[in-house]
């Protein structure tokens, strides 16, 4: 999408920052031999180009929100654009995609319990202009939560979640 190609020294910042987006800007320098300079520069550029967020992640099964689901959407012709920006003005969305196949829109949501989930689904969602059906599917456990791919071989860490209560 007009996007120029990532280089070489471009996937492996975003690759090291994918295994730890703390690391700083030194030791990525050190470990590719660039100056700390060009690193904050590089990643400033990525980030500002969209390419790039570094951010905390987490398991929200784990943190006081008891209802994760994801929602297919179908649309009304013409309308799926238009419904995925309403999607993504709820602050209850973490993902939202346009997909083809049984859905025209597939969406994320963590809300904190049922009743929350309910007044979502009732005054928010279904209320949408152009939103004609939703399915819901209810999240019970996280096994993998990962967002490590595509630009190396460096190692990404996945919150790998063991609810079997062995370790």
């Amino acid at each position: 999408m007009g996007q120029q190609p990532l280089d070489d020294i471009d996937s492996r910042i975003i690759a090291i920052l994918q295994a730890d987006g703390r690391k700083a800007y030194n030791q990525i320098a050190t470990e590719l031999s660039i100056p700390a300079s060009s690193v904050r520069y590089r990643v400033q550029r990525l980030m500002d180009a969209g390419i790039l967020q570094v951010v905390g992640i987490a398991d929200p099964l784990t943190i006081g929100f008891d209802r994760l689901a994801m929602i297919g959407v179908r649309t009304r012709p013409g309308s799926s654009h238009a419904v995925c920006e309403a999607l993504k003005a709820l602050p209850e969305t973490s993902y939202v995609v346009l997909v083809a196949g049984h859905y025209d829109v597939m969406v994320e949501v963590i809300c904190r319990d049922v009743s929350h989930y309910t007044e979502l689904m009732t005054t928010g969602i279904q209320r949408i202009d152009g939103v004609l059906s939703t399915d819901s599917f209810f999240v019970l456990e996280v096994h993998k939560l990962a967002y490590g791919w595509g630009v190396g071989d460096v190692a990404t860490p996945a919150l790998q979640v063991d609810r079997s209560g062995t370790t």
